[in-house]
């Protein structure tokens, strides 16, 4: 089977992945409102039915549907694993933050760029530099800081916290498969078509678990987050989908690495402006450094010329 190469455009792809790493980093935030007023199945089959739409609207309008040729030379079962691995990450991820909290989510939820990059080393024959390699290590040594307090939490919590961090673990997993699939359905159909497809086929999966009339009892700050979350999930996996065409998994992994410290900022500027909403997360000089490590580990990697 022919493996997908990328364009070369690596700037266009690392701007890309700084775009889904921002859009993802204040996402937890959005639905932790959402979850306050419907459930975890209804919401995500909101999210995908109005990025299924909004994307539909758009290649009508732009004519960039692909050809039926195209379509009829996809792998189904390359495309059922997408839809199927990418729904179960979405429900997993809320199942997991409605135990836990936006910070202790985004810690967890660090496996799935590790075990995406790891794909793209063995999967897709990717290679890390000496020098991403290094970076690699001050990347992990940095999270180790950020994240000390935190994951002394995690080993021990107990109860549903514990469930919550196992549905985490399992979403990483799941995400990780899906973006590796994702990255080799590229070879048959452009990003676009592929998102609508999946879009689609996962608005259709958790159609029969929808509550809707709780929809119609949200408050405008509910409604506002509900309407953000779905337009964040077209903008997002679509600026992921396009990184991937341009750039190597392993390095758009890297990129992603910086998603927790995007929702630990977001999350003290929202507790700062709004008490109420979110409780804030302490950092120590400890988990500052840390920070600077895993920029500096990321940006190592991210930008390291291949051999």
């Amino acid at each position: 089977m022919q493996l997908h190469s990328t364009s070369g455009k690596w700037r266009l792809g690392l701007a890309l992945s700084l775009l889904t790493v921002l859009l993802w980093g204040v996402l937890p935030i959005a639905l932790s409102v959402t979850l306050q007023a419907l459930d975890a199945y209804t919401v995500t089959w909101f999210r995908f039915l109005v990025s299924f739409g909004l994307l539909a609207v758009y290649l009508t309008a732009r004519q960039q549907f692909a050809p039926l040729h195209k379509l009829r030379a996809t792998p189904l079962s390359l495309l059922a694993i997408a839809i199927v691995f990418l729904a179960a990450n979405y429900i997993l991820f809320l199942l997991g933050l409605e135990y836990t909290s936006p910070a202790n989510t985004q810690v967890l939820i660090q496996l799935a760029p590790v075990l995406m990059g790891l794909g793209g080393l063995f999967v897709f024959k990717e290679r890390y530099t000496l020098s991403q390699c290094i970076g690699l290590g001050v990347l992990t040594l940095g999270f180790a800081l950020f994240f000390h307090e935190k994951l002394t939490t995690l080993i021990t919590a107990q109860g549903k916290y514990l469930i919550g961090c196992g549905f985490i673990i399992v979403a990483s997993a799941t995400w990780a498969i899906y973006a590796l699939a994702q990255k080799q359905l590229l070879q048959k159909l452009p990003s676009s078509n592929i998102m609508l497809l999946i879009y689609g086929g996962c608005a259709i999966l958790f159609s029969p678990f929808v509550t809707i009339k709780p929809i119609f009892t949200l408050n405008p700050l509910q409604w506002g987050m509900l309407i953000f979350s779905a337009l964040n999930t077209v903008v997002a996996y679509g600026a992921f989908a396009e990184s991937l065409e341009h750039w190597e998994a392993s390095k758009v992994s890297a990129i992603l690495a910086l998603t927790p410290i995007v929702t630990l900022t977001s999350v003290w500027v929202v507790s700062w402006l709004v008490p109420s909403l979110i409780a804030p997360d302490s950092l120590t000089v400890l988990g500052v450094f840390g920070a600077f490590l895993v920029v500096a580990g990321s940006t190592a990697i991210a930008l390291g010329k291949n051999k």
